[in-house]
């Protein structure tokens, strides 16, 4: 069993509001992925935070973006990157047009 990771989790409009916080340590398994970070966020928080990060088909919303320590995931392993004690997780909101 590999031992716990500490991750900071940082959130921005909906998200904070949503969860009540701008910034909170999460701790995980060690090995844990984002995919299992964003599950374990979706358990703590609820309907709400579920419906904001997955889309009807359990899928992740496709304008969300997801950093670890300021890069995308989309440049690493996507939802299957693995988090690191001491990593920073962001969630970045959609980006409005118009």
């Amino acid at each position: 069993m590999e031992p716990q990771v500490r991750v900071k989790v940082k959130y921005f409009t909906v998200l904070r509001e949503t969860t009540g916080k701008k910034v909170e340590d999460v701790e995980l398994a060690g090995g844990s992925t984002v995919e299992d970070l964003l599950r374990l966020l979706s358990e703590r928080y609820g309907q709400r935070f579920e419906d904001y990060v997955y889309n009807q088909y359990g899928r992740v919303r496709s304008g969300l973006q997801f950093l670890v320590n300021g890069r995308s995931t989309k440049s690493l392993q996507s939802l299957q990157t693995r988090l690191e004690e001491g990593d920073e997780f962001a969630i970045i909101p959609p980006v409005g047009g118009g």
